[in-house]
This record gives structure tokens, C-alpha cells and sequence, in this order.
């Protein structure tokens, strides 16, 4: 250590890497997609990044925006502007007409070409040149959407979407840039099709089978679950506006999400950590931790939010406790090894630490008014 050095006393605590959310959605300040996509831009930044901070407050000093963000709101993190994660982001996600990021409903008339958080791309030029932009304006990966969602009007959850020439045209140029696609896609049949054609990351996947799984890890594609998600609406889809059409898609993913984590991992596969969670529901972000948790145990759970999930954002740097990593660090009070809740009690001390510098939770909440219970020492 260079004598400027700063020594801490852990004092008998347990010291973590920082926790990496690798579904997070600044944006996402309600469950109706349109209040999402059509408010002021400079009101969806300033709600985004009391997100932000409260993500940081919990233990999270980094998270990959996989819908929306920008290179204004990243940058004022970076330059210490407004209290945040690092901040990793795709820009809007790309969605064919009537997809996962199409958010008329069938008796809508008019057109929607795209938002804050997702944009409406029809073909190979087209996206070609929305990959190009995003790149341009400071994007790290692109996402799109290949099968229907939950929250969507009109798009099956099963069905695969974009043709395979236009996911191609999507990695491939993601691919010459030094970065990757990833994909929101639920059933074996979208995710087969997004592998095929180049994709690097699945998130979701919660009706991944076992065949199309060993796929993926003979590919080296990633899956980044999101349980939490689901089990929050099922809990509190009525407080939070879920529809009915999305309450009944909700329950058919709902189960199958912690099959689908133990047969990626039974075939190999590298499982990332995200959460995925939108409007009043960013309160449940470190329950995500237990459900992860019951499927692949303390280890594998803290595995994924914080090295895989590094390893997936390109970033060695991050995610581990090494000579030359970034000082990204959560110091715990007691050992999640003997008492796993440690990691999502919200009523436990924590003390986080992002590069270097102590998060003093009374300068965030001065910033930015935050309604936290978190415990920081």
C-alpha cells in the first residue's frame, strides 16, 4: 500500500467486493411502460438518479442500465456531480414493431418510434445504425428484446422476435466495437435464437431448458437472472398498477425462474446477479440476494453479484479484493457464511465503500431526499 494509503479497521466484520446489479432500469419509475417512455427526459434523469444513489446506499457500486441511461447521467456520477454506482448502460433497448418494447396496445392508433427506455428498430439497416448511435453516445453493450415480456401489451411471452438476419447485424457490429449484445428473451426456442445469432448474455431466461442451457455454455453466453422481480409483483402487483395481462404472464415465469438458475448451473453456465425491478419495487433490490441465495447457496450467490457480473461487464477490475481492483468494498457486521440474511437484512449495519472513499449516507439523502432505513456505519 502507497503510504497515502487509507487503512480501515474492519474490526472483526466481514469484508465483500461491491455488489454489481446487472439489471438495473434508472428510468423505470413506474409499471406502466408509457409514463416511463413519454415524461420529460430531464424529470426521468433526476427520479433516475435518486435511484441511483439509493442503490448505493444498499451496497451496490456498480449496476449495468439494460434500458435506458445516458452519457449526461453516467458522467455526473463519474464527475461526483450526483452520488451514484458506476454506471454502465445500453441506452434504449431495441424492440421490433409489436415486441417487448412496443408499448401500444392492440386498440392503439398512431405510431410509437421510442423513448427513454426502449426504441422501436425494424430492420437490418435501420438497426445498423441505432447500434452505431448507441456506441457513438457512450453505450458499453446493446440490448435487445427476442421474445414477449411481462409487462408488455400484446407480445406472447414465448415467441421469438427479430428475424436472425437482424440479430446479426446487431452482434456482429457490437462485436466489431469491442463489445456485445445481450438479450431479453424468456422461452428455449428465443433463446436458441438469440445464441445462434451471436447474442453474449441472456437475461431473464426463466423458461430455459436443460438442452438449450448446455447451448449457452458451450457458447460462453451468460445468464443473468432476475427473481426478484417476479416475486415482488406476485406480492405487491396491485399496490404497484401490474395488469391483469401481466399478473397472469408473471405467474407462468414466476416458479420456473429458480428451475431455470439450477439447470444453467448444472450445465456450466456463468450466472450473473440482477434485479430488474421497476417503480415502487426498487426497495426490493437486495432480496434478490435470498432468492439467489436458495438456489446456489451464499457463495454462489455473492459469486454472481460480483466477479461474473464483472467478468461480464469486461471490468477485472471490479467485483474481487485484490492488489490493483478498485476499492469497491461492503463491510458487513457478522459473516453471511454462518448468517446468510446478512447480505439482505435491511435492518443490518453496513458500510460501503466505492473507490476508496466511505458513502456517508446523510451527504445522499442531502442530495437527493432519499426514504432509506438502511443502517450505514
Amino acid at each position: 500500500m502507497e503510504e497515502t494509503g487509507v487503512v480501515l479497521d474492519a474490526g472483526g466484520r466481514t469484508v465483500i467486493p461491491g455488489l454489481i446489479d446487472a439489471h438495473f432500469h434508472a428510468y423505470a419509475l413506474s409499471l406502466t411502460s408509457a409514463r416511463n417512455e413519454t415524461g420529460p427526459l430531464s424529470y426521468s434523469a433526476l427520479a433516475g438518479a435518486r435511484r441511483l444513489a439509493a442503490a448505493l446506499l444498499r451496497g451496490f457500486t456498480a449496476v449495468r442500465d439494460v434500458a435506458g441511461g445516458d452519457v449526461g447521467l453516467a458522467s455526473a456520477i463519474e464527475e461526483g456531480l450526483y452520488p451514484g454506482p458506476r454506471y454502465f448502460f445500453t441506452g434504449p433497448a431495441l424492440s421490433q414493431t409489436g415486441g417487448h418494447g412496443d408499448i401500444r396496445a392492440a386498440n392503439h392508433g398512431g405510431c410509437f418510434h421510442g423513448g427513454h427506455m426502449c426504441e422501436v428498430v425494424d430492420g437490418a439497416d435501420n438497426l445498423l445504425r441505432a447500434v452505431r448511435h448507441r456506441f457513438r453516445t457512450g453505450a458499453s453493450a446493446i440490448k435487445l428484446m427476442t421474445s414477449g415480456g411481462v409487462v408488455s401489451p400484446v407480445d406472447p411471452i414465448r415467441v421469438p422476435q427479430y428475424s436472425a438476419a437482424e440479430i446479426r447485424v446487431v452482434t456482429e457490429e457490437a462485436a466489431r466495437r469491442g463489445s456485445y449484445a445481450t438479450a431479453h428473451a424468456y422461452s428455449p426456442e428465443a433463446i436458441r435464437h438469440s445464441v445462434l445469432n451471436g447474442v453474449r448474455c441472456i437475461e431473464h431466461g426463466n423458461l430455459l431448458d436443460a438442452e438449450t442451457a448446455q447451448l449457452m455454455a458451450d457458447n460462453d453466453v451468460y445468464l443473468v437472472p432476475t427473481l426478484v422481480t417476479y416475486e415482488a409483483m406476485e406480492r405487491r402487483g396491485k399496490e404497484v398498477g401490474l395488469t391483469e395481462v401481466g399478473a397472469a404472464k408473471n405467474r407462468e415465469v414466476l416458479e420456473a425462474g429458480r428451475n431455470a438458475v439450477a439447470l444453467a448451473r448444472d450445465a456450466g453456465v456463468r450466472i450473473g446477479f440482477g434485479t430488474d425491478l421497476m417503480g415502487e419495487l426498487e426497495d426490493e433490490q437486495l432480496a434478490g440476494l435470498r432468492l439467489q441465495c436458495e438456489v446456489l447457496g451464499v457463495y454462489g450467490a455473492l459469486r454472481s453479484a460480483t466477479s461474473t457480473n464483472a467478468a461480464l461487464l469486461r471490468r477485472g477490475d471490479l467485483g474481487r479484493i485484490t492488489a490493483g481492483s478498485c476499492a469497491d468494498l461492503v463491510m458487513l457486521d457478522g459473516n453471511p457464511f454462518h448468517e446468510p440474511s446478512i447480505l439482505w437484512d435491511e435492518s443490518k449495519t453496513r458500510t460501503v465503500i466505492k473507490d476508496g472513499q466511505i458513502i456517508s449516507p446523510g451527504a445522499l439523502r442531502g442530495a437527493a431526499d432519499l426514504p432509506l432505513d438502511v443502517p450505514v456505519a
